[in-house]
């Protein structure tokens, strides 16, 4: 009995509660409904609790609204693994198509990324639009893009997802003729020819060559200023984390760099590079990136590899999560498996604990017994921020040679660098130059080496003249 009990929960399609967003004022509904997609959201449950099923549909929510959508309703169905014809099944497939036509949605969403076949099925069979989870945030990567780069980014992700999945139906099938019917070329031009859908690939990967060309171009420029930026030696770290965590927020608070700040997944596209400083004064570049997300696509982190660089170049990295989340544990299992997948899992890392001032003190509590090198702060409301900043203090990478050089006047820029990049700083002005004490990095060493040669020679070559 136990057995067909189980047998009949894992076969059943069961009803997420609190998912939908449908209004209750009808002229409001009305209004939306001219706008917005009507969408029904599906997951299959595979393994782990109800409640990570549950709260992965209800991120697969928050995407859909982000994308502009009514939620109309919310299906989970448990078994081993989707099925590899429909996702769901042929005969649960049947009860969704009575779930679309009650609720009088117009798009199904899948918590998954489906095969061409399997997508093609479900729609024929639900007789709606069908999106899984990959194109959904595809679709708001390139709702939220702004730069010419972060628009040609989405567009590579986007096509790289379209190639295997584009297909035709009834005269798109039909063969080019040859003839008189083409054109009138004749003999030696008759022939099958290219199929639409053939023409349709060879289409998309002369736009995919086409986008690569354009994002390796526009990505030198990029490579100039973190050249420039290592050779000065300026340490450099980056925000990182779960899309939504805080990361603008905090960037604003700790350089007051204006960025926009929304509560919404993937806010923010186009990474931003500010300039900040430690209590002592040490400068260093702080930068903000794309937000991670479990089930990340593959093609957004291909297509933004040269973006996502600025991470695994990284001196440091703030590892910002949710500390009001329910389950932060996931959302920093997900941005590690990303970082590890870009590389940069050799940075040095300081966990972030935002939102403290909203956070359950308990949750905060829990990570703080996991993470030992972790910091709570609010962006909201400042608390923690001199706790980081001497975090970040002690985790940059710390000059390691001695100078003591007599500098020319005219070689202020210098001094300025030793006291900005410097630590131990000492500095004594003589009627011949100033006379500087320090530990530097390596390439400042250099300079202040060859700038005090240079002055010294200088020095000579007056004494003698002098003495003639």
């Amino acid at each position: 009995m136990h057995d067909e009990s189980d047998l009949l929960d894992r076969q059943a399609l069961r009803r997420v509660p609190g998912l939908s967003t449908e209004l209750e004022d009808i002229t409001e509904v009305e209004y939306r409904q001219v706008r917005l997609e009507r969408v029904v959201l599906v997951g299959v449950w595979t393994s782990g609790t109800l409640e990570d099923a549950e709260r992965s549909l209800g991120e697969l929510a928050r995407l859909a609204e982000t994308a502009g959508s009514v939620i109309c309703d919310g299906l989970i169905q448990r078994r081993d693994k989707p099925d590899p014809a429909t996702y769901i099944g042929a005969g649960k497939v049947r009860e969704l198509r009575d779930v679309v036509v009650a609720v009088g949605a117009d798009t199904v969403i899948c918590d998954g990324e489906l095969t061409p076949g399997q997508l093609r099925r479900l729609e024929e069979l639900v007789k709606v639009k069908v999106v899984d989870r990959t194109w959904l945030i595809l679709d708001i990567f390139a709702q939220h893009a702004r730069s010419r780069e972060g628009k040609a980014q989405v567009s590579l992700a986007q096509m790289q997802y379209l190639l295997p999945r584009l297909r035709g139906w009834g005269e798109s099938l039909s063969r080019q003729t040859g003839g008189r019917v083409a054109g009138g070329q004749g003999i030696g031009s008759r022939g099958p020819g290219e199929t639409k859908i053939e023409t349709d690939r060879r289409r998309v990967r002369e736009s995919i060559s086409r986008l690569r060309r354009e994002i390796a171009h526009m990505s030198t420029a990029r490579h100039t200023m973190r050249s420039q930026r290592r050779r000065n030696r300026v340490p450099s770290v980056v925000l990182a984390g779960y899309t939504n965590s805080g990361k603008s927020s905090l960037l604003n608070r700790l350089t007051g760099a204006g960025v926009l700040v929304e509560d919404a997944l993937f806010a923010t596209l186009d990474p931003t590079v500010r300039r900040a400083s430690t209590p002592s004064g040490r400068a260093f570049t702080l930068a903000d990136t794309v937000g991670f997300v479990r089930h990340l696509p593959h093609q957004l982190v291909e297509a933004f590899r040269s973006t996502l660089e600025e991470v695994s170049d990284a001196d440091l990295i703030l590892h910002v999560v949710d500390g009001s989340d329910d389950a932060p544990e996931g959302q920093i299992a997900a941005v590690r498996e990303v970082l590890a997948e870009i590389g940069a899992t050799q940075v040095p890392e300081v966990l972030v604990v935002n939102k403290a001032d909203i956070a359950d003190p308990v949750v905060v509590a829990r990570l703080l017994g996991r993470e030992p090198h972790a910091v709570v702060v609010s962006a909201a409301t400042g608390t923690g921020l001199e706790d980081l900043l001497a975090a970040i203090e002690v985790d940059l990478p710390s000059p390691t040679e001695s100078v003591d050089a007599l500098l020319p006047y005219d070689r202020g820029d210098l001094v300025a660098r030793i006291h900005e990049e410097g630590r131990d700083v000492a500095v004594e002005y003589t009627s011949d130059g100033a006379h500087v004490r320090a530990t530097v990095g390596e390439q400042l060493a250099a300079e202040v080496a060859g700038a005090s040669a240079a002055g010294s020679g200088a020095d000579d070559l007056a004494g003698a003249g002098e003495s003639e």
